[in-house]
Order: structure tokens, then C-alpha cells, then sequence
């Protein structure tokens, strides 16, 4: 028995290298120093004449949103969601992004699925001035079924030390600025999956499943350009946990380090331990100026009610969005749900001046991000984060 009869097929992972040297070099730069199948990837930093440099890091996957694209068999988006999800996370500390590498595994390697996801993650490296600096390709048969994909990646920043963003300059009244999502980006898919069984369901003109694989928006071009103009004083990317648990994370931590060297910890105690995000409820009874919920979501709430229902007559695609609308604006529990699990169409959510946010909001827009003036900072023994 050979190799290949074990299930590995070396010369289907040459194939796939040659496809992935081609488009990771459609994001070098000067400061890539080799290409891709050195053993290790080699980035310069000579060109940032920064007084303290800091590097900082951020690793992430695509999670079961990619059941969806391997049941609709569209690969070359999920690549965009591995890099955003990693690039927003740094991004909220200030830093730009340098160069990403990721990690991809499967149970039978096809060279031409493997490339439409690592062209994904090339596009998205590309839309962000990254480097594609490297990767790994792990064909595992017996242990994922052949057919399944799975992506992480690994993205590196810089940021000079005395413009870190940690929170630590937040104050009470300072305005907080939504920008639009592009929808789920890359969280809550189990539950998506369980709720919405049929991927081929009609959803505004097109099966749902595609509109599911929409990639995660990358905010690091309009953001960084908005901190040139702007003092950014905190920042929280909408994650897994949604609103109640990502946006206090952005209060996070001074730049100052302990007696440990670490930045924060002993010194977290006074400003920023005292403020809570105060929510302008979309969903609430006045709806001016304030973001509309995309109708993706009230389709996830629709399902998540109604789930376990035997014998109802089937509802029209359009009788399904009402009835999911209605129950955001009724139903408490499921509102709560989908606030906590979803970002409920803001992806990122910026801390700022008052007297700053509408030129922010009107910058962004302008770069084709809308956003909106979603809150505010105020003080509070409980911190955390209430609607209003």
C-alpha cells in the first residue's frame, strides 16, 4: 500500500500549491520577502518608521457557515469571511493589517474547491493590503468525510504603541456609530442551519442559501482612513455573542502596562469599569434615524419560532418575512436571542466624540459603509449594555 491508497494524493496537493502560488502573489509587496513554498513566510518591517512598534495578532475560522457552501457548492466566499473575521478583530486596536496565512483540511483534496476558498482568502487579503504570506493544506482522509472543507487563518498588524485603541479614552457621552453588516458575516450558522433546513427556499428572488454565503464585510480600509481624520476612542467588532457581549469589550483595557509589563489589568479600575453602551432599540416603538434590521434576520426569527411547528398551512416567502418582523417586535425572548447571538445588521461599532460622529457617519457612507449614530456611552455602576 502506497500513500495515495491510504487516502493522501500527493500530486492533488501539488496541483493545489501551483493554484494557490498564483494568487497569493497577487498580494505581495515590496515587504514580502519569498514566495509561497519556502517553509516559513518572511515579511520585512523596515518601511514602518514607527517610534514603538507593536505587533498585534488575531486567529479565527469560518465555523459551520461553510456546511453552507458545501451544500451550495460555492466555494470562493468563505475565504473572504476567514480573513475578515481575523482582520476586524485586530482592527479594533488600531492596527493595520501586514499579511494572513491560513489553514485549510479536508478528507479528499479537489485542487479546484481547494483554490475557489483560497481565492476568497486572497481577495479578501487584497481588499485589506495584506499579504498572503503562507498557508498549510491537511488532507486527512477517515477523519473528515470526503467532501468536507474546513478554514482557520491567522492574520498579523502593526500599530505604534502610543496609538493602540483599548478603550481607555471612552468617556461619558461620547456617540457610538454603527456600520452596516453585510448580514450573519460568520456567526450563529448552527443555529441558521437547524432553523432554515431547505437552502433552496426562495429569499427575495434567489435561494437563501446564497444569500446566507454573502462574505463578511471588511471594514480595514474605510476605518483606518477614518482614524487619519478622527480620534476613534474604542472599538468592538459584532461577533459570536452579538450585541450584549461584544460591545463592553470595548472598554477593554489601557495602554499603560502593570507592574507585569501586561497592558491593563491592575490599572482596569476606574474609567472604563464605570461605563455601559446605551442602545437605540431599532426594533423599539420610534424608528427615525435609527438602522433598519436586514430581512435576513427576521427570516432566522421566524424559523427559530417556528421550528418545532407540525400541520400549519405553508406561508408564502413574503407571509414568512411579515410574520418574522412581527416576532422581533413582540416576542421578547427571541428578540434577546437574536440580539445575543447576531449582529443584527451593525457590524462594527466605533466610540467617538460626540461632536465627531455625523462627519464619521458621513465619511463612511461616502466610502459605500453606511452608518449610523446607534448610542452612546454613559456611566453606570453595572456597566454591560440596555436598549432604549
Amino acid at each position: 500500500m502506497d500513500y495515495k491508497q491510504a487516502g493522501v494524493d500527493i500530486e492533488e496537493g501539488y496541483r493545489a500549491v501551483g493554484k494557490y502560488r498564483e494568487l497569493a502573489a497577487a498580494t505581495a509587496n515590496n515587504a514580502v520577502l519569498n514566495s509561497i513554498g519556502s517553509f516559513a513566510g518572511m515579511y520585512s518591517l523596515k518601511e514602518f518608521k514607527l517610534e514603538e512598534p507593536v505587533l498585534v495578532s488575531g486567529t479565527d475560522g469560518v465555523g459551520t457557515k461553510l456546511d453552507i457552501a458545501i451544500r451550495m457548492k460555492k466555494y470562493d466566499t468563505v475565504g473572504i469571511d476567514c480573513v475578515a473575521m481575523c482582520v476586524n478583530d485586530i482592527l479594533c486596536h488600531g492596527a493595520r493589517p501586514l499579511f494572513f496565512l491560513d489553514y485549510l483540511a479536508t478528507g479528499k483534496l479537489d485542487a479546484a474547491v481547494a483554490a475557489e476558498i483560497v481565492k476568497g482568502v486572497s481577495i479578501g487579503c487584497r481588499e485589506t493590503g495584506m499579504a498572503l504570506l503562507g498557508g498549510e493544506t491537511a488532507e486527512m482522509p477517515g477523519f473528515y468525510d470526503e467532501g468536507k472543507y474546513d478554514i482557520a487563518g491567522f492574520a498579523v498588524g502593526i500599530v505604534d504603541r502610543k496609538k493602540i485603541i483599548t478603550g481607555e479614552k471612552i468617556r461619558e457621552g461620547d456617540a457610538l456609530l454603527g456600520i452596516a453588516s453585510s448580514g450573519p458575516h460568520s456567526n450563529g450558522f448552527s443555529l441558521i442551519r437547524k432553523v432554515i433546513p431547505d437552502l433552496n427556499e426562495d429569499f427575495g428572488g434567489m435561494p437563501i442559501g446564497r444569500a446566507l454565503l454573502e462574505p463578511t464585510r471588511l471594514y480595514v480600509k474605510p476605518v483606518l482612513s477614518l482614524m487619519e481624520k478622527m480620534e476613534i476612542r474604542g472599538m468592538a467588532h459584532i461577533t459570536g455573542g452579538g450585541f450584549h457581549e461584544n460591545v463592553p469589550r470595548m472598554f477593554g483595557c489601557p495602554a499603560t502596562p502593570d507592574s507585569s509589563g501586561v497592558l491593563g489589568s491592575a490599572q482596569n479600575s476606574s474609567n472604563t469599569s464605570q461605563l455601559s453602551a446605551v442602545i437605540r432599540d431599532p426594533l423599539g416603538p420610534a424608528y427615525e434615524g435609527r438602522w433598519k434590521v436586514p430581512a435576513v434576520f427576521a427570516r432566522i426569527a421566524y424559523g427559530v419560532k417556528n421550528h418545532d411547528a407540525k400541520n400549519t398551512a405553508p406561508l408564502t416567502p413574503a407571509a414568512v418575512q411579515e410574520a418574522g418582523e412581527e416576532i422581533l417586535r413582540s416576542d421578547q425572548e427571541i428578540k434577546k436571542l437574536m440580539f445575543n447571538t447576531y449582529n443584527m445588521g451593525i457590524g462594527l461599532v466605533l466610540a467617538l466624540a460626540p461632536e465627531d460622529a455625523q462627519q464619521a457617519a458621513a465619511f463612511l457612507e461616502d466610502q459605500g459603509f453606511p452608518a449610523w449614530e446607534i448610542g452612546r456611552v454613559e456611566k453606570s455602576t453595572n456597566g454591560g449594555l440596555r436598549f432604549v
